[in-house]
């Protein structure tokens, strides 16, 4: 494997990089979720039959809803990578560079100073020259160019180097001046050796001489300082040097203001009142000699201390063989151990800014520091204690300094044989190897809780080596990968240098793990795009990205880091633009045929998501990818079966969309054919856009809305007049339908009753409510099916449209617009697309804008208002009998969306609403948007036909432009996808979650559990089950209309017609949670199932009229939170007021089925969470029961309002297995239906309303082979028990009959088990518990019983 066996190991357990190994070595299907291919899961339980006994086929192994897109959709706008706060901290504020170096020597050779009494034999070398070998004048001068040239050594080319010998004040003052005005705004280095003068004074005066050398002459560092300026670094080498540093800060303090500002470095050799070693084994100027020859001060002092000192000859030290700066040399390794050592200490001990500042900011003040650390030990040692400003930690006792004196005896051990053979074989010392295992070890151990590795400053240093630097990378890449703090450490250790000029090695094996972490790098810090492209580093991501050997799931990480480096940044834009990665990654989507390995959908992801950031607000590049033919590859990407990629490539295609605008179109090639061609692509986009409207993930249709409201702004004016006139009211005239929206129908026929609903489906394809239509002579409002002319809203100006009525009563054409219309007025700019797309466009918008998402709803609205379509703020009134009462006026809230029009302009055309403007009306200011849709489900979406203060619709539809500017576009709404898929490479990527073992137990328990319960359901014998354990009064207004019972805890869900959802512990008597499933509550909750009910369960609430939401911690108190949310039903038959959704969940397959008022059966699959076929239900009549197998996936049942009863089975080619009509006596609907327990595929038990049970085994006998009539025309609820024997009927005769599977009625319920014993109440539900004998019933006056057998009580 090409990143190599470390990598490899880590990878192969990783839950991202999927090789294919991996796929099958999991069983468990936990651990990481996998995605399990439907068809294998259900076909491995198809061939069961009756005398299997395999318990496995109950617990299906599989989750669904628990990827990362669940945790928090509805919640807060996710960020992607930072471009300031914690990261920025990690850049030096402002690199400097010390221009000049001032270098002053007073030691007046051969006069000792008078307050110095020398011991014999004394310390006598100065820059290890001795000044009495040769005349005072000579030595002096070879002493000052030795100093100059051990300072260069540090910084060789860009400093100029000046000294002074044993000078005068006026001398100091032209040196630091001429230095100054060299240095400019650089840093200045003034070096102070004042071995042949006095100690310097409390005062803080340094001593120089006269120019006869007969006086010494006071300097006070205030002129020194003055002269100098800042910044500037001050190294005093002599006795007493303290001093100097208290003047200082005396001066700084006396600055006020210039000394926070001050940016002034001191070293200096000792306390205040300390004197220099005087020892022979140092040599005079030993603070000097530490600073400025490190390597060799240090191994002498090594030696005197170390065994070696027996053996080896001094001398041999100064002739060390190699350069200091060549890796491969003696030598040179020693400086490069030195460096990493002292590196390391200083990262370890120092606070993190200082550490920033002095060691990372200035080559040579990191350099003096780094030795400075070495003085402090070697001075220390001899009882002397160097300072320094700002402050150090004491680190001449840290554990780094014995690494140091191991490498050192190792190296010096080799030198006497390096020596004497040149040729010799130098062998590299292992404290690199060492170092490297000693940080591989904490990445085993450590965590973000626990101290930081120290080695981080050596895996640095470890970088410049060709023969460590695979290993360090890999550890790098492993440590970066524990968390964006981790990111944030090594970036502040300074590696951002160093793998920056590794993108430019051409070496293979580095490219998968640098481009690892460069992925790391950016997901925590996007500003290091401007430094990538700046170094040309965007060419090497594309270079791998478009190379065939790396693994998907890498190239998808050069995606994301492309995607960061064109990510609002117009230079990394035009910069991946000009190197061709339009190209390259349309070729790469183009090549991932949907079934094909190579598609992973990580990869596919980021593919769209790095060219949607290429596009955005970029004119060239989206042209390109026109002409590339990016819509048409885009288009199967919307069937992909991840949301995630499904979500990126509409989001890819939105930014595409720009062009469609009116700015651009003028900027556009006037060549009318290639015009012509892009308004195709468009097309082609909208059309791929409307095909996912009404997708299963809401992280999906968020992308729609907000690609839509690309759209809507670039073709504003076509959609406003579109909207415009499908709103306007017409008079008496037929008015041709909406061109291609086949399944508009007339929504009405006259009423019949007054009970009838309005429609209010949820995608294109299908009604948008009533669309209203008030003729000349017909002002009045219909209302429950009659005329009120008293209506206050005649008078007010206001139309509605309620769930009890249908304002087009008086006409049945839902046509909406004359094709030609356009207002009457001539668009300049941008050229019309056709009228039936713009049409389709506003209903998709409308779909969005009633989403059971609240987040997309909004979205939707905010797309609407684009439009020029607002709604009225209206408060959902609790009704609690049939009749709904209130009015719609604007004075009163109500459930209604109502139309206000502007007073002015209504009087002016006296009251009469029928009106053909074709002028403006003048518009009043239009104060902002209005925030807050009440009641989404009945809504009527209208433009204000004529101009109101709430919204102003005439002005901006009819008025010549309008202005598109920059202020307006940045208030279109924004996608979040990219951002929300950063997220995924900020966290481990090469580990998996802690907690998976803790998961399994549990899981483990509970299989245990099931097990045991399923064995004890199906060997009881139940007599009675009318042992009322628990009561409940849920308080709800409208009784029960559907519970739920949990199976590992004592808990029972409830939902009532008003969406309100109660959770209660029957044991403990105690409410749990109650909440509202949704704020526009419409016609209740028509089913509750438990989703991962083995698992952490999740809630999924259907509602009647087919939307789904999906809760989890929904028995906490009101911690619940939405996981996803979509509308299952899709298109409505002709003339249906209402949809009555029957839905019902199967775990084993994944798969949801739904149904209703419509001719088929909607199969979604929420893994993928798609809509993965619609299968017609072979029936004039619409479902009213439905029920899945909990045995074998694939398989369920439908009961049909005319009685009949019909088998399918999904892997089969035809999908339906056989239809009966059970329930011949009197035909009426199916009001329950359910499979036998057992693992018998074909054993059905129906009911229908007429009161009669009917037991089907459909592969022998069409008929049923057993029937009971349980109760006379009034049967409600039907429930069939899961695995013991055991049915349950519910009437409205307040009654309850449970029966075994042979018929023979077991008990009856008739009484609730309170004091007086009172009935129960008309039955509305009836469930049983999954692995238990325990039977839970809701009745319409709000009180659920819970019941057990005697037996079980006696158990």
């Amino acid at each position: 494997m090409a990143l190599g066996d470390l990598m490899a190991s880590r990878y192969s357990q990783s839950s991202v990089v999927h090789l294919d190994e991996v796929a099958s070595s999991h069983e468990d299907g936990d651990l990481f979720s996998q995605r399990r291919d439907s068809d294998t899961a259900s076909s491995s339980h198809g061939n069961a039959t009756a005398s299997t006994t395999t318990s496995l086929a109950y617990l299906p192994q599989n989750k669904v809803l628990c990827e990362p897109r669940h945790e928090a959709f509805e919640g807060c706008a996710p960020t992607g990578p930072s471009e300031n706060g914690l990261v920025s901290k990690w850049r030096p504020k402002d690199r400097m560079k010390t221009g000049c170096v001032a270098l002053v020597l007073c030691l007046n050779i051969s006069v000792d100073p008078p307050d110095v009494i020398k011991i014999s034999p004394c310390a006598r070398m100065e820059c290890w020259i001795d000044p009495f070998s040769m005349a005072p004048q000579k030595a002096l001068e070879t002493i000052g160019k030795n100093l100059s040239i051990q300072y260069e050594r540090w910084q060789p080319k860009q400093a100029r180097y000046k000294y002074q010998l044993d000078p005068t004040v006026e001398e100091v003052k032209k040196l630091c001046n001429t230095c100054r005005r060299a240095a400019k705004s650089e840093r200045v280095l003034f070096h102070y050796n004042g071995h042949g003068v006095p100690k310097p004074t409390a005062n803080g005066e340094i001593w120089l001489f006269n120019r006869s050398y007969t006086q010494y002459i006071p300097l006070p560092i205030r002129d020194l300082d003055s002269w100098l300026k800042t910044p500037s670094i001050y190294v005093f080498d002599c006795s007493a040097a303290g001093m100097i540093i208290n003047a200082f800060n005396e001066l700084n303090d006396w600055g006020g203001a210039s000394g926070s500002s001050r940016d002034c470095i001191l070293l200096a050799a000792c306390e205040a009142h300390e004197t220099l070693p005087q020892s022979a084994d140092f040599p005079a100027d030993v603070f000097t000699s530490c600073l400025t020859t490190p390597i060799k001060m240090a191994l002498r002092w090594f030696c005197k201390r170390s065994l070696l000192r027996e053996s080896l000859d001094y001398s041999l030290i100064d002739k060390i063989p190699g350069r200091q700066n060549d890796r491969k040399t003696l030598l040179g390794e020693l400086n490069w151990i030195f460096t990493a050592v002292t590196d390391t200490i200083a990262w370890n001990v120092l606070p993190h800014d200082l550490f920033q500042k002095l060691f990372r900011q200035d080559l040579l003040v990191a350099s003096l520091f780094r030795n400075f650390l070495l003085a402090e030990r070697i001075m220390r040692a001899a009882n002397c204690s160097p300072i320094s400003y700002p402050m150090l930690p004491p680190t001449h006792l840290h554990h780094m300094w014995d690494a140091w004196d191991m490498a050192a005896e190792i190296c010096l051990s080799q030198l006497p044989s390096l020596i004497e053979d040149p040729n010799a074989e130098f062998l590299p010392s292992p404290f690199f190897t060492e170092q490297l295992t000693a940080f591989e070890v904490w990445l085993d151990h450590g965590s973000e809780h626990k101290k930081p590795p120290e080695q981080l400053p050596i895996v640095l240093q470890v970088l410049l080596s060709q023969g460590h630097r695979y290993r360090a990378l890999v550890l790098l890449g492993r440590f970066l990968d524990m968390g964006p703090w981790a990111v944030d450490l090594a970036l502040s250790v300074g590696i951002f240098p160093y793998v920056l000029k590794l993108l430019q090695t051409t070496t293979p094996e580095l490219r998968q793990i640098l481009v690892f972490i460069w992925t790391k790098i950016l997901a925590l810090d996007k500003s290091c795009q401007v430094d990538l492209v700046k170094d040309g580093g965007h060419i090497y991501f594309i270079r791998f990205l478009d190379s065939m050997e790396a693994y998907p799931e890498q190239r998808a990480m050069a995606a994301f880091v492309l995607a960061v480096i064109v990510d609002g940044h117009r230079r990394g834009q035009e910069a991946c633009f000009e190197a061709g990665l339009i190209h390259v990654c349309l070729k790469h989507l183009q090549g991932s045929a949907p079934n094909d390995g190579q598609a992973d959908p990580l990869f596919l992801q980021w593919l769209c998501l790095c060219m949607g950031k290429l596009w955005e607000d970029f004119t060239e590049a989206q042209l390109m990818g026109l002409q590339a033919d990016a819509p048409a590859i885009y288009a199967p990407l919307l069937s992909e079966p991840q949301p995630e990629v499904r979500a990126c490539a509409v989001f890819a295609l939105g930014t595409l969309l720009d062009i469609g605008g009116d700015s651009c179109r003028d900027g556009a090639a006037v060549g009318g054919d290639e015009e012509c061609d892009d308004d195709e692509k468009i097309k082609a986009i909208v059309r791929s856009l409307l095909s996912v409207v009404s997708d299963g993930s809401p992280l999906v249709r968020a992308e729609v809305a907000v690609a839509l409201s690309r759209f809507a702004f670039g073709h504003n004016k076509h959609l406003k007049s579109i909207a415009a006139a499908y709103w306007k009211p017409q008079s008496n005239s037929l008015i041709n339908s909406l061109p291609s929206l086949a399944h508009i129908n007339s929504s009405s026929s006259g009423y019949s009753n007054s009970n009838q609903y309005m429609p209010h489906a949820n995608i294109v394809s299908s009604q948008i409510g009533s669309l209203l239509r008030v003729s000349n002579d017909n002002l009045s409002v219909v209302r429950d099916g009659r005329v009120s002319t008293s209506s206050p809203l005649a008078n007010s100006g206001i139309m509605h449209g309620s769930p009890v009525s249908d304002d087009s009563s008086q006409h049945s054409d839902s046509g909406i617009l004359n094709d030609g219309v356009s207002n009457g007025v001539n668009h300049s700019r941008s050229k019309p697309l056709d009228n039936s797309m713009y049409s389709q466009c506003v209903l998709a918008m409308c779909t969005l804008a009633k989403d059971p998402s609240p987040r997309i709803a909004s979205l939707g609205r905010r797309v609407l208002s684009i439009i020029g379509i607002e709604q009225v703020v209206a408060k959902p009134l609790k009704f609690s009998s049939g009749v709904q009462h209130g009015e719609a006026t604007t004075a009163s809230p109500t459930p209604l969306a109502g139309l206000a029009r502007s007073s002015s302009w209504f009087e002016m055309n006296g009251g009469h609403l029928p009106l053909t403007f074709r002028t403006p009306p003048v518009s009043p200011p239009r104060p902002s948007y209005l925030a807050g849709m009440r009641r989404v489900y009945s809504l009527e979406f209208r433009p204000h036909v004529l101009n109101s203060p709430e919204t102003g619709l005439a002005d901006p539809l009819l008025g010549a432009g309008g202005s598109s500017g920059a202020s307006e576009r940045s208030l279109l709404p924004q996608s979040t996808i990219y951002n929300w898929s950063c997220g995924y490479f900020s966290k481990p990527l090469l580990t998996a979650p802690d907690d998976s073992d803790e998961i399994l137990a549990r899981r483990e328990e509970r299989d245990k559990f099931a097990f045991e319960h399923i064995a004890k359901c199906q060997h009881s014998s139940v007599s009675k089950l009318n042992n009322p354990i628990a009561s409940w009064d849920t308080k709800f207004e409208s009784g029960s209309k559907t519970i739920l019972l949990q199976p590992f805890s004592p808990i029972v869900i409830a939902a009532d017609e008003s969406e309100r959802i109660r959770v209660w512990n029957y044991e403990a008597a105690t409410l749990l949670n109650s909440f509202d499933n949704h704020d526009f509550p419409e016609k209740g909750i028509s089913k509750l199932c438990l989703v991962n009910e083995l698992d952490d369960s999740l809630l999924l609430a259907a509602s009647s009229d087919g939307n789904i939401r999906v809760w989890k911690d929904y028995n906490l108190k009101n911690k619940q939170k939405r996981v996803t949310a979509f509308s299952s039903i899709q298109g409505h038959k002709p003339g249906v007021r209402s949809l009555n959704a029957v839905v019902d969940w199967q775990q084993q397959s994944g798969y949801l089925y739904a149904s209703g008022e419509i001719s088929s059966i909607m199969l979604w699959d929420l893994d993928k969470e798609q809509l993965v076929n619609s299968i017609a239900s072979a029936s004039d009549c619409s479902i009213s029961a439905l029920a899945a197998s909990q045995v074998h996936g694939g398989q369920f049942a439908a009961g049909f309002v005319d009685g009949s009863v019909r088998l399918y089975d999904i892997r089969t080619p035809e999908m339906l297995v056989c239809t009966t009509r059970p329930h011949k006596q009197k035909i009426e609907r199916v009001m329950g239906i359910g499979f036998q327990p057992g693992l018998d595929p074909a054993k059905i038990v129906s009911a229908s309303q007429a009161g009669d049970i009917q037991f089907l085994d459909i592969r022998s006998h069409r008929d049923a082979y057993l029937t009971i009539d349980a109760h006379r025309g009034s049967l409600a609820a039907l429930a069939v028990h899961r695995h013991a024997p055991v049915i349950a009927s519910g009437s409205a005769n307040r009654l309850i009959k449970v029966f075994s599977l042979e018929g023979v009625q077991l008990g009856t319920i008739r009484y609730q088990h309170t004091f007086m014993a009172p009935k129960i109440g008309p039955v509305s539900c009836l469930t049983f518990h999954p692995y238990q004998i325990l039977l839970a019933a809701g009745a319409a006056d709000a009180c659920i019983s819970i019941y057990a057998d005697d037996n079980s009580q006696a158990r």
